[in-house]
């Protein structure tokens, strides 16, 4: 009940002010940049992700919720943990295991994976461990991504339009992709159409 109170004592926070609380971005180095197009550095990363069924809309709102659960306090030392963008979705592995998750569903899919990064301050050793089972901390290795930003609501048939576009992308420079392209959204909700940041980003093997 607690949770569900900050929950919505967060959103309605918002509303009224209009103003949407700062939120901490993983880092990053930029290698190229060309137009709504860029390839970037990640460090190792931690993150805290779940895996759901359900259509793309569906898993990222069950997601979202059970990762919210654990930031505001539902962990062993019910601790607060500060709210980080974006909110990553992609297609789980396909895998014999109940739980599932992510976007464009196939009927044999896992389903989607939800992530949360985890403020820079935290290691896997200092996070509270998580009262939810199906909330999982991870750690990232460093990556090279291919990114392409966009704004508007994001359907099936816009993360398909973004993703052919950042392949061929990827494709004009000469580099190769590894995995599945993942959906991160940079905005809550309640945030106009038109003021949303979106990204798709498809991991690319390093060539030096």
């Amino acid at each position: 009940m607690t949770q569900k109170i900050l929950l919505c004592l967060f959103s309605l926070m918002s509303l009224l002010t209009g103003v949407v609380m700062a939120t901490e971005e993983p880092p990053y180095t930029s290698v190229l940049q060309e137009a709504a197009f860029e390839i970037r550095e990640y460090p190792a990363l931690i993150a805290a992700e779940v895996t759901v069924p359900g259509d793309r809309s569906e898993a990222v709102s069950a997601g979202f919720r059970l990762l919210a659960g654990y930031i505001f306090g539902g962990n062993t030392r019910k601790q607060s943990i500060a709210m980080t963008a974006p909110v990553i979705q992609n297609e789980a592995p396909n895998e014999k295991i109940a739980m599932t998750a992510p976007v464009i569903q196939s009927p044999d899919s896992a389903g989607w994976i939800i992530r949360f990064i985890m403020p820079a301050s935290y290691t896997l050793e200092t996070l509270p461990t998580p009262n939810d089972s199906k909330v999982r901390l991870v750690a990232l290795p460093p990556k090279r991504l291919a990114v392409v930003r966009f704004s508007g609501l994001v359907d099936d048939n816009d993360v398909e339009q973004q993703t052919a576009l950042l392949r061929a992308f990827v494709a004009q420079q000469k580099l190769v992709a590894v995995g599945t392209p993942s959906l991160a959204r940079y905005d809550p909700p309640w945030t106009l159409w038109f003021l949303r940041r979106n990204e798709i980003m498809l991991e690319v093997a390093r060539t030096n």
